[in-house]
């Protein structure tokens, strides 16, 4: 496929684009990541959201680890050419690495922030204690998914 329309969208100087991914059903805004080209070219192809984490300075197939893919429904890119909207379905209704349906679950009340969201399942249970191949238990990896 011809890779030009990765062209028209405005990069960040360090190669990166604000991904806004929401469920394309109930129009509810599950996450926020951000994606470079190799990424968005991914997750074309494959029909699923691939990200980049800056913290671990890697691509990111969203469920890799958890199962919580995101199929891909539509791709938006806002009137800037600077922010994309992802229109996705969210395999196990779980999009935050905290067990909740949304990344955005808490609610600013009265002078403080309030989880309003209930876990949906313990992250213990999402993300079991894998051992590397020395035998060491590794905790799950950075926040972003």
């Amino acid at each position: 496929m011809n890779k030009a329309w990765l062209d028209e969208i405005k990069w960040t100087d360090d190669g990166l684009l604000p991904a806004i991914a929401q469920d394309a059903e109930t129009g509810r805004v599950l996450m926020f990541a951000w994606m470079n080209r190799e990424s968005l070219a991914l997750t074309v192809e494959k029909g699923e959201a691939v990200y980049y984490s800056r913290s671990r300075q890697k691509l990111w197939h969203k469920g890799e680890e958890s199962g919580h893919t995101q199929k891909i429904k539509s791709l938006r890119l806002d009137c800037d050419n600077d922010v994309l909207l992802l229109a996705i379905e969210q395999t196990g209704g779980i999009a935050c690495h905290t067990g909740r349906q949304s990344c955005f679950f808490k609610e600013f009340q009265n002078g403080e922030w309030v989880a309003t969201d209930a876990v949906v399942k313990d992250p213990e249970e999402i993300y079991e204690l894998q051992r590397s191949a020395n035998g060491n238990e590794r905790q799950e990896p950075g926040v972003t998914r």
